[in-house]
């Protein structure tokens, strides 16, 4: 299939999943504001965002990321803001931490957590670099066409990545339900959470390509 060294792909894939980014973050603060179902449809919007980021890999269309600084900053600052956007809604809520508001569908929406969630990944260009670096290692450079080889180790990749992901969500929103019987604290849940995306926001913002 034009693969190589898989099964040191797979271990370094999972190496890389381990290790807490942008997208951990995000999935957890979400999990932790609005429960398990929410944690999970964020950590299915992040695996299908990394689906499009293959996509556009496989067809060669990230390098132009790679290759323009406009495009990459144009992309970084679309997604930043719209990270300290959610973040801004999240830490203005004036709803309680409990699960009567977790439960109410004027509360949150789980079809816009999982937009969210596309959305913060594919706007986010460090990504696409990590892909079109990342994937080609371990691609036959004898192979002519790469799509199919480029979508397999995409794909394998985003699984695993996504299966971790929806273990953290549901140990977050255990951690979540207990913090809802103490009312005190519950109120600062979402400022926090909304705290947390703003500064993930501005993380991104300050990225270089580099």
């Amino acid at each position: 299939m034009g693969i190589i060294h898989f099964e040191t792909f797979i271990f370094s894939g999972i190496l890389l999943n381990l290790t807490p980014g942008n997208d951990t973050i995000f999935i957890l603060s979400r999990s932790i504001a609005y429960g398990k179902r929410a944690g999970i449809m964020s950590a299915l919007g992040i695996g299908t965002g990394s689906i499009i980021h293959t996509t556009l890999a496989a067809f060669g269309l990230s390098i132009i990321i790679a290759k323009s600084i406009l495009t990459f900053n144009v992309i970084k600052y679309t997604g930043a803001v719209y990270l300290m956007y959610i973040g801004y809604k999240m830490f203005t809520d004036k709803a309680h931490f409990n699960s009567d508001a977790i439960i109410s569908k004027k509360s949150i929406k789980i079809v816009k957590i999982y937009q969210d969630a596309v959305i913060t990944n594919v706007f986010n260009p460090k990504v696409a670099l990590f892909f079109i670096a990342f994937l080609p290692q371990f691609i036959d450079p004898d192979v002519k066409n790469t799509i199919v080889p480029f979508f397999l180790l995409g794909i394998t990749f985003t699984v695993t990545g996504t299966l971790w992901c929806i273990v953290l969500a549901s140990f977050a929103s255990i951690l979540s339900s207990k913090l809802r019987n103490n009312k005190k604290l519950s109120f600062y849940i979402n400022k926090v959470c909304g705290a947390v995306l703003i500064g993930l926001g501005i993380k991104v913002a300050l990225t270089s390509k580099s």
